[in-house]
């Protein structure tokens, strides 16, 4: 009896220790995770809310990375109202400025786009047959509330041709 009360305290003992050396580490699914918005700049009560868009395209978030690395500074002084305007290849960002710095508003327009694997799904089932020709997206906010976030859409099978506009998850807004 004696010997089983050892042996049953060395099991303890080194039970989870064994237990922990046999496991295998497994690397599983990584989900995506949304972020917060980006406050850009904290003066008092007054901030400014920038919120970046998860787009896949990379001249999406170079554009983006930037505009959240963009300093102020004391430029906006003296002026009622802001503006600025980054641009790269295929893309513009415009954003205005109070009096105070605060963000006001951010318009994003992009041409030819990665889209996203979702949105292309969609359309191809909804129209089977029919080829992404062009592509327009569109992301603007205003005081940190999302305005608009759609894609501008050109369709086409043989001669026929057809424009959309989209949600990023395929929902269909309007159809020419």
């Amino acid at each position: 009896m004696k010997a089983f009360k050892y042996v049953l305290l060395l099991g303890l003992l080194i039970g989870p220790a064994n237990l922990s050396y046999s496991q295998e580490k497994k690397l599983g699914r990584i989900d995506m995770v949304n972020l917060p918005a980006v406050v850009i700049k904290s003066a008092g009560d007054d901030f400014s809310v920038y919120l970046p868009d998860r787009n896949p395209d990379p001249k999406v978030r170079t554009l983006e990375d930037s505009f959240i690395a963009y300093d102020l500074g004391k430029n906006f002084e003296g002026y009622e109202t802001y503006l600025v305007y980054m641009e790269v290849k295929g893309g513009t960002l415009s954003a205005t400025y109070n009096e105070k710095g605060q963000l006001i508003s951010v318009v994003e327009n992009y041409k030819d786009v990665v889209l996203p694997s979702k949105l292309i799904y969609e359309i191809y089932k909804k129209y089977p047959g029919w080829e992404i020709v062009n592509d327009k997206y569109l992301y603007s906010q205003e005081k940190g509330d999302i305005v608009k976030k759609q894609y501008n859409i050109k369709i086409k099978k043989g001669k026929e041709s057809q424009k959309l506009k989209v949600h990023p998850d395929g929902q269909l807004i309007a159809e020419n």
